[in-house]
């Protein structure tokens, strides 16, 4: 870990920060201010459609400018659409609410790149390693994020409201940590510089289909269920406290795996490790199946956490072998317009099938994804082993 890896790492860690406040209170300020109890997780939703609709910018502006400034535009929009979000809460504006989220989406965009940048700040031997410990600074978030909603929630007049400023000073602080980072230069364009394959071409390969769909499947079946708790927790009569501890260990399971999980990576292989996490998925379903107690909650969100970090860190790692370098902006934008979509259409259905189905119904349609996911797992081992083992 070299000091650029430990500032991206602390980046990381202000990402997720922002990220699970947004999941604790968004839903519950929407909930608040919408005009019909189904539309209350859309402000969550509004955060990844914003992050689905700035991919191709997004990767255009990492091509003609480079890592850090994207990321400190990124971040800029951070501040300003925190500050949004504060206004939109101050004046009950449940549209100006959901708009301010969409903006802040291109800041979402950028900050999905941080694990990518992770792999070039590395030696090639370390990049699975560099992956996993700057997602695990997302662990900085697990206990920064539920912390700072519960202790900025009547900072103002409003509930709430405080803690989108307290977002803006996050924004601040992570655009510190960048300043100080140092990224490899922009390399000149010539005239007829090598733009590699089309996108199509990259697309179609079994390794990129799989790592992306996974990536895609594992995020929004754990956005499905995170984005649900505060609000099935609130149905069941638990404190906003009460929520805001599960999550906190939902987040801790996300990213405190990062310290190994590259390790295991290396030594069993991508694919293995995904297949773990799919059990886990599995694991946390029963889990939540079983009741609804407090401590159901809280070990069913953990399993999910633990899950999840499997999957991507192992998606991300298996999408390494599916580009050239001359490809990596085209290809990491069209993994994360995949995984934002489906957070998207997650987003709204979170909402809408826990406050008219119910978390059972929520956890036992989870399991369809899920299964998909498994088979995706087993089709590339298959394809790999003919490939290997030609007939």
């Amino acid at each position: 870990m070299n000091k650029n890896l430990w500032l991206l790492a602390a980046a990381q860690g202000l990402f997720m920060t922002n990220n699970v406040v947004f999941i604790a209170i968004n839903g519950l300020v929407g909930l608040s201010l919408a005009p019909l109890g189904w539309m209350a997780t859309l402000p969550v939703m509004g955060y990844v459609v914003g992050g689905a609709l700035s991919t191709p910018l997004v990767a255009r502006t990492q091509g003609a400018f480079g890592r850090q400034v994207s990321f400190q535009i990124g971040l800029l929009v951070a501040l300003a659409s925190a500050l949004l979000c504060a206004w939109a809460v101050m004046e009950r504006n449940f549209w100006l609410l959901v708009t301010a989220t969409v903006i802040a989406g291109y800041y979402s965009a950028n900050g999905q790149l941080y694990r990518f940048a992770a792999a070039e700040l590395s030696a090639t031997a370390f990049r699975e390693k560099a992956v996993s410990l700057v997602l695990a600074g997302g662990l900085a978030g697990a206990v920064i994020g539920p912390n700072l909603a519960t202790r900025t929630q009547h900072w103002l007049s409003v509930p709430f409201a405080g803690a989108y400023v307290a977002l803006a000073v996050v924004a601040l602080l992570s655009m510190l940590a960048i300043a100080f980072m140092t990224f490899p230069p922009v390399p000149p364009k010539a005239a007829h510089a090598e733009r590699g394959r089309p996108l199509g071409e990259i697309m179609r390969q079994p390794i990129f289909i799989v790592a992306a769909g996974c990536a895609a499947l594992g995020y929004g079946v754990m956005n499905l269920l995170m984005a649900a708790t505060p609000l099935a927790m609130q149905v069941c009569g638990f404190p906003f406290n009460d929520a805001a501890l599960v999550l906190e260990w939902h987040v801790i399971g996300m990213f405190a795996p990062g310290f190994f999980t590259g390790h295991l990576i290396r030594r069993f292989g991508a694919l293995t490790i995904m297949g773990v996490g799919v059990a886990l998925y599995l694991l946390c379903i029963g889990i939540a199946l079983t009741g609804v107690d407090l401590h159901q909650f809280l070990v069913a969100l953990f399993l999910l956490g633990v899950g999840w970090n499997f999957l991507f860190t192992g998606s991300t790692t298996l999408s390494l072998q599916a580009w050239r370098p001359e490809e990596k902006d085209r290809a990491q934008a069209a993994i994360n317009f995949c995984v934002f979509a489906t957070m998207a259409l997650t987003s709204f259905a979170s909402g809408a099938l826990v406050t008219t189905r119910g978390w059972q119904w929520l956890n036992l349609g989870s399991l369809v994804p899920v299964a998909l996911t498994g088979l995706a797992l087993i089709w590339l081992a298959w394809v790999r082993r003919r490939a290997h083992n030609p007939a």
